[in-house]
């Protein structure tokens, strides 16, 4: 019993074998992440199977301006991560409560703001995106009922990021399996029993996101003898939030970033037709999936370096990067394998419709080389950020995605305009997010290399510990 209850704790990765922390880190994160996408995922199958090919390309056609306007979720969760791990890796519990309140607090403030924000510019949005007249409607309900509802999700993230900064990446895992359970149960419900189409698998998805964040705030306030949680820790000291700016913002910023290419290259991807939009959901269903790991080893090693550099331990640091790419690396070869024997399986779950199945299974081939590279990407990524220097990853991902992803997506296409497809050829989406890929991860290496993180650790927290 003492050992469960120890799974389920805040763990400390200053000590034992490197690997093995990451790896023990890892396994719970990645569970959770993959039951994480079980929520769009799900949304993405019962529609597509139960209501059609239109409301699967309505659901999948939302994601782009639903992760434009969360990117301010994407900054607090990450520098509520760092912070937690280097305040937590040098034992100043005060300061780690008050890093704490302070992120509920703006998430509170920001779900207020996101909510109003995205039921307002949802309809001008998906005009701007040409989105395909046939999904319109579809699209603007679905959008605006995950919005109404964005307070669950924002706050589920940034209690998990929390909860993963202390160590505890298996709370998170067993509140989001429950939630993910529900959200199939109400998805199934909604749309086969009350048939409310794309209306119901939105409903679905935010009250299980709600009843995870409720379960994931309870858990962290259980924490006592690490966190002590009073009125004063709410307030939005200057202190604090300036340092969870200057920590979590650069990657707010990279993901919105790469949050407005995506709608440029959605506008891309709808003149291609509803069809190509319902490839493209698929794809990118599949895609959350195989990037699992890859996002996992990136938040591990941010976690593990956070924790080492805030207790002092640089050394430590090194050891845990060779492991760390050794396993992501791997992992990314083995689903490359398994995307290249069992794709078309995976993808015969979204549609029944054999045109749209041979194209997400071409586009899918394209694009599989790409996961290793994004590995290494995530991994070199993770340990620069938990060091402290999170503007180096998010100049990458500006070069990667404004000055290769986007440019190129669009200039292939021109390229290889002809009298059967009058905007180019499909392929060039998949293509252009190929070559980002390769290209991110050789510079992510020779930034690593250069070693500007080394001395944002030299100059990080310290190593002042309180009783």
């Amino acid at each position: 019993m003492s050992r469960l209850s120890n799974m389920f704790a805040a763990k400390d990765m200053t000590q034992g074998t490197p690997w093995k922390q990451i790896a023990l880190f890892a396994a719970p994160l990645l569970a959770g992440n993959i039951a994480q996408q079980f929520y769009n995922t799900a949304d993405s199958v019962i529609v597509g199977k139960y209501v059609g090919d239109n409301a699967l390309a309505a659901v999948g056609g939302s994601g782009p301006i639903i992760n434009l306007l969360i990117v301010l979720f994407v900054g607090i969760a990450t520098g509520a991560g760092i912070m937690v791990a280097q305040y937590f890796g040098a034992r100043r519990y005060e300061d780690l409560s008050h890093a704490v309140g302070t992120c509920l607090t703006l998430t509170f403030i920001s779900s207020l703001i996101m909510t109003a924000l995205g039921i307002l510019i949802s309809e001008p949005l998906l005009r701007i995106m040409d989105t395909p007249p046939e999904i319109f409607d579809m699209c603007l309900a679905y959008l605006r009922i995950i919005f109404a509802g964005i307070i669950g999700s924002a706050f589920y993230n940034i209690l998990a990021g929390i909860l993963r900064g202390l160590g505890d990446s298996f709370s998170a895992l067993k509140f989001l399996l429950l939630a993910t359970v529900l959200n199939v149960f109400l998805d199934l419900l909604f749309v086969t029993k009350f048939n409310m189409a794309v209306e119901g698998v939105a409903i679905a998805t935010i009250m299980a996101q709600f009843i995870s964040a409720v379960m994931s705030l309870r858990k962290l306030l259980s924490l006592k003898d690490i966190i002590h949680m009073e009125k004063r820790h709410f307030a939005l000291s200057p202190q604090y939030v300036k340092r969870l700016v200057s920590l979590g913002m650069p990657s707010g910023l990279a993901q919105a970033v790469m949050s407005c290419s995506s709608l440029v290259v959605q506008s891309l991807t709808n003149s291609f037709g509803a069809a190509f939009v319902a490839c493209n959901t698929i794809v990118m269903r599949v895609d959350a999936f195989v990037m699992m790991p890859n996002f996992t080893f990136g938040n591990s090693m941010t976690t593990y370096t956070g924790q080492n550099i805030g207790a002092g331990k640089i050394d430590r640091v090194e050891e845990g990067i060779r492991s760390g790419l050794k396993m992501a690396v791997s992992t990314a070869c083995f689903l490359v394998l398994c995307i290249l024997l069992f794709g078309r399986l995976l993808i015969s779950f979204f549609t029944d419709t054999p045109y749209i199945i041979d194209m997400s299974v071409t586009m899918l081939r394209i694009i599989a080389p790409g996961y290793i590279a994004f590995a290494v990407t995530q991994c070199l990524s993770g340990v620069m950020r938990g060091a402290g220097d999170a503007t180096t990853p998010m100049w990458i991902s500006f070069f990667t995605t404004i000055v290769i992803r986007v440019p190129l997506a669009y200039l292939l296409a021109y390229l290889t305009r002809s009298a059967e497809n009058p905007n180019g050829m499909p392929e060039s989406v998949f293509i252009s997010l190929l070559c980002s890929w390769i290209m991110g991860a050789v510079i992510n290496a020779v930034a690593f290399k250069n070693g500007r993180w080394r001395k944002k650790a030299k100059a990080g927290i310290g190593t002042k510990k309180e009783d």
